[in-house]
């Protein structure tokens, strides 16, 4: 199998050869042989495991919850449902923050109803809102 440089496996998946660093040193990639030069030789495999990582950072999972997928696909006896599982809760952890979202929608909404737009800065009551957690006179 042939090897590859960091700049190639970069360019490849296009991220930058920092985060390719970045992610060897996370323990995500396999840390690379090196040439005679010193220069980090990838197997061609680090291309396919970079999507990897992306594409599971794309759909939220975090560099640790990446990492244990990774390591749960070379564990003997993982099953598809211990996959599955971890995706589930990821859903859940989705839709808490998209319910946290929306909560800070709400308070935001309210703050912009509640200002004209117009009139002096000391009586904003989107900033009165902030110095004390709602307007005064309410």
């Amino acid at each position: 199998m042939s090897l590859i440089s960091i700049g190639k496996v970069a360019k490849e998946t296009t991220v930058t050869v920092e985060t390719i660093r970045f992610y060897e040193k996370q323990g995500l990639l396999v840390t690379p042989q090196r040439n005679a030069s010193g220069y980090r030789q990838y197997q061609q495999d680090a291309i396919k495991r970079v999507f990897f990582i992306q594409r599971a950072k794309e759909v939220g999972f975090t560099l640790k919850e990446i990492k244990e997928l990774l390591s749960l696909r070379k564990k003997p006896g993982t099953s598809c449902t211990e996959i599955k599982l971890r995706s589930l809760e990821k859903i859940e952890e989705v839709e808490k923050k998209i319910q946290d979202l929306e909560k800070i929608k709400q308070a935001l909404s309210l703050m912009v109803m509640r200002c004209s737009g117009s009139g002096d800065l000391s009586d904003c009551p989107i900033l009165e809102t902030l110095d004390f957690g709602e307007t005064r006179g309410e």
